[in-house]
């Protein structure tokens, strides 16, 4: 029998974290066990954590030194052939653990992504070409949607602290341009992921962290550096926003 891992990794997220709770204890199948990796909280996530009942809950309390590190010892902890990575401020709709296990147990699959709601549409799998969508060009998203083989790991490494932002992208582009990969999308919705997390806001921070990933991936560094200059001008006016609530937070 497959068995799963939902991971969530945690840090002053006391006020997100009954929205999620309320997702997972609403799920049709409560076979799974939920991991999360507590990066230090001082407010209530904690307290609140070891308050929980009716969910397989396994909780790490330990500093770190961001997102996918907390995320590293979490799947190093979890005992699911496969795992769901889940922010604490995200929902998964109550069909979506028995609809993920479903669609693996068809096929020895190293992965399975679905779609998912958020605050921008409906995000589905296998949107354009790798050398210009990276991950999205096999997956919806990381969070909620993506439902990832834990051995997987053994051959690619752990999610890499070189880019803080992006190392879902790095770590998924790697195994999904692998030939042997197999990768199976399937016809669901998941969940909801709302856009408010540091990659939405940090928009020149993600988009020099994804040109990165592409330059280590993609085999012609030209385009990705013309691609590059492209996104630079598309998105120049949330350029300069950015740039101008920063310094009106210096004053």
């Amino acid at each position: 029998m497959l068995r799963l891992s939902l991971i969530t990794a945690t840090y002053n997220a006391a006020k997100n974290l009954p929205f999620l709770v309320e997702s997972l204890l609403n799920q049709s199948d409560m076979d799974f066990e939920w991991v999360v990796a507590d990066g230090g909280s001082n407010d209530q996530t904690l307290s609140y954590l070891k308050g929980i009942s009716g969910i397989n809950l396994l909780l790490s309390e330990q500093q770190d030194f961001g997102i996918y590190d907390a995320l590293n010892r979490a799947i190093a902890l979890s005992s699911g052939d496969y795992y769901i990575v889940l922010g604490a401020d995200d929902r998964l709709y109550s069909h979506a653990v028995q609809a993920f296990k479903l669609a693996a147990s068809k096929s020895h699959y190293d992965i399975v992504t679905a779609r998912v709601d958020s605050d921008y549409g409906v995000m589905r799998a296998g949107s354009g070409k790798p050398c210009v969508r990276g991950q999205l060009a096999y997956i919806s998203n990381h969070s909620v949607g993506t439902m990832i083989k834990k051995n997987l790991h053994d051959r690619f490494g752990y999610y890499s602290r070189r880019f803080p932002i992006t190392a879902d992208q790095y770590f998924i582009k790697r195994v999904c341009d692998a030939e042997d990969t197999l990768i199976h999308q399937a016809d669901f919705v998941a969940g909801y992921y709302p856009t408010t997390g540091v990659s939405g806001a940090d928009i020149p921070g993600t988009m020099t962290e994804f040109f990165r990933v592409q330059l280590e991936t993609e085999r012609y560094p030209v385009l990705q550096i013309l691609l590059f200059i492209a996104r630079l001008i598309r998105h120049m006016p949330k350029l300069i926003r950015y740039a101008k609530n920063k310094q009106m937070d210096k004053f």
